[in-house]
């Protein structure tokens, strides 16, 4: 039986005790045993016991779309009423593996055991003296505590990335009623500079880029319009003790073939320019010599997820339970597989290894005036940190503004991955791509596809050119 919410003060208080008590109760359970996969009931209902597995889920199997619609309780409710964006006739989906234990680097699990209880949080959601691996053990998280979904927050930030994901990108933007599909081409980069648990004798940071926790940025290759469009955005320690701590962000404007600094200072997770031509998909051309301002705007597609400022939110944790997500893909996408189809919607990866996993559920509003009245709820793999899917809300009336659906791929079942400078395997998870239904404008969205991508350390000449605005104008 549900459970309803009293009208009475008295009993809502005490009704929300036991929500918090059965979710403390659920959380501390955590996942279930590695293998053990829901039963038919369970997928039906989201029920918590675990029984025979005949009739339900099983590793390996492979369902079609009407089969998919009967484990919509595995699936985020958003994504489940939007069903016919991510998932289409003729799909065919394998289920992976049951809360499978992915391993960890030594030095990461390594890190995250010699600081536990080192990092702390302050009033304003602040991060103090974490050093290196996560700031809090996933297992030490008091799901009952006010600031629990603030520490979860903080892990999915600070989770293990290797050296940082850079590879080549195919960006579809897709219009909702008029104009054509745009299609843009071209590398990025989000280099890990600070707090490296492999880093130990250097203080956890990249040696000539102290002064951030990560740098980004990237160069766009197609169309024409875009052409030479790029970036550069780091991301200073400061930022993680005061949430408005501007990023320092250079764009160059290959119209005036200049660099020029962004004019949006502050970004939330990765800053990306305004490459849309026209500003929207398919309405005239890019032409930055007229308003270099606007070039330099934040847009936030593409690389949505990616990144995050935990304590610009105010965070709770709303839930922990099975999904089943695109952890560890198994197909290929640009540009090792051009021509691979997304269905009709152009945001379907049904056809795809997906995995029974246990999330943590948490929302956040962001503090005003930094952004949109939105709420982001995100969806974190317990035992990965990685985030599973991105849903954003008018924070006012509920209404769905996105769905985002994040992938990614395990570099330990990759043939052939190179292993970390020290002979370790690199066992990372690459975010190979992102698809995002764009609800509240009209049915739009994007994906990003980046499928050659690695998180590996680079040499040093490399660093010192990514890391320089300088290398941004360089070749025009």
């Amino acid at each position: 039986m549900a459970l309803r919410a009293p009208a009475h003060p008295r009993g809502a208080a005490a009704y929300t005790a036991l929500l918090l008590a059965l979710l403390a109760a659920t959380a501390r359970a955590g996942a279930p045993p590695e293998g053990v996969c829901p039963s038919a009931a369970d997928a039906r209902a989201g029920a918590s016991a675990r029984g025979a597995q005949s009739g339900g889920v099983r590793e390996g199997m492979r369902l079609g779309y009407r089969d998919v619609l009967e484990l919509r309780a595995l699936l985020p409710v958003e994504l489940w009423r939007n069903r016919s964006v991510f998932f289409h006739e003729g799909m065919t989906l394998e289920v992976g593996a049951c809360h499978r234990r992915y391993p960890v680097p030594r030095f990461f699990a390594r890190a995250t055991q010699h600081f536990a209880g080192r990092a702390r949080l302050d009033a304003e959601g602040n991060l103090h003296d974490h050093v290196a691996g996560l700031p809090f053990p996933p297992d030490a998280i008091d799901a009952s505590a006010p600031d629990a979904g603030l520490r979860w927050a903080w892990n999915l930030e600070r989770r293990y990335r290797g050296a940082g994901p850079s590879g080549r990108f195919r960006i579809v933007d897709l219009p909702s009623r008029m104009g054509g599909i745009q299609t843009y081409l071209g590398t990025w980069f989000l280099l890990q500079t600070g707090l490296r648990a492999d880093l130990e004798a250097s203080g956890g940071a990249v040696a000539g880029a102290e002064r951030s926790l990560w740098i980004a940025g990237g160069r766009f290759d197609a169309p024409s319009a875009a052409r030479h469009l790029a970036w550069r955005q780091l991301r200073a320690p400061e930022s993680s003790t005061n949430a408005a701590a501007p990023d320092d962000t250079f764009v160059y404007v290959p119209g005036l073939r200049k660099v020029r600094r962004a004019s949006s200072a502050w970004a939330d997770g990765m800053y990306v320019p305004q490459y849309r031509i026209g500003g929207e998909a398919g309405g005239g051309a890019l032409d930055p010599t007229r308003d270099a301002n606007a070039v330099t705007e934040n847009l936030r597609r593409g690389f949505e997820g990616l990144a995050l400022r935990p304590n610009a939110y105010r965070w709770r944790l709303l839930d922990a339970r099975e999904v089943l997500a695109p952890l560890n893909v198994a197909r290929d996408g640009y540009p090792l597989d051009p021509a691979r189809d997304f269905g009709p919607s152009g945001l379907s990866v049904g056809s795809d290894r997906w995995d029974v996993r246990y999330a943590v559920v948490i929302q956040g509003a962001l503090e005003a005036p930094r952004g949109d009245p939105e709420l982001l709820t995100i969806y974190v793999d317990s035992q990965t940190q990685q985030p599973l899917y991105v849903i954003r809300k008018r924070r006012s009336g509920g209404q769905l503004v996105a769905v985002g659906v994040l992938l990614h791929r395990f570099s330990g079942d990759v043939p052939g991955y190179p292993p970390w400078p020290d002979g370790e395997p690199a066992y990372v998870f690459d975010p190979v791509a992102a698809i995002f239904h764009e609800a509240a404008d009209g049915g739009s969205g994007w994906r990003r596809e980046s499928y050659d991508v690695r998180s590996l350390p680079r040499a040093a000449d490399e660093i010192r050119r990514l890391t320089s605005p300088g290398f941004l104008a360089r070749g025009h």
